[in-house]
């Protein structure tokens, strides 16, 4: 009977954490290139999922990420899945450029 009530209780966390397993969320940027300078400006980075998040999304929590009067200017985009789950492999880097 003990064996039920874990089943049950493993999928009732799985339905919830379900609900937002595709959603976007902050993560690390990728990596500067080797030789390649670093600029000006923070970098930011979210991962999300091509299918479930239009780019207007993307660039939306990209901005909430970089600090107050600078926009965020979309750099890149890679799939590496070591940064980004599986379920989510995109991974859109920001650099917060101060506001003109």
């Amino acid at each position: 009977m003990s064996d039920l009530r874990f089943a049950t209780a493993a999928l009732g966390l799985l339905a919830l954490a379900g609900c937002s397993i595709l959603d976007p969320f902050p993560t690390v940027p990728l990596p500067l290139s080797a030789g390649q300078t670093a600029p000006t400006g923070q970098r930011v980075a979210i991962c999300y999922n091509t299918a479930t998040t239009n780019l207007a999304e993307v660039e939306r929590l990209g901005q909430q990420e970089c600090p107050a009067n600078t926009v965020a200017e979309l750099t890149d985009t890679d799939y590496h899945v070591q940064v980004c789950p599986l379920l989510i492999p995109g991974r859109a880097t920001f650099l917060c450029r101060p506001k003109k």
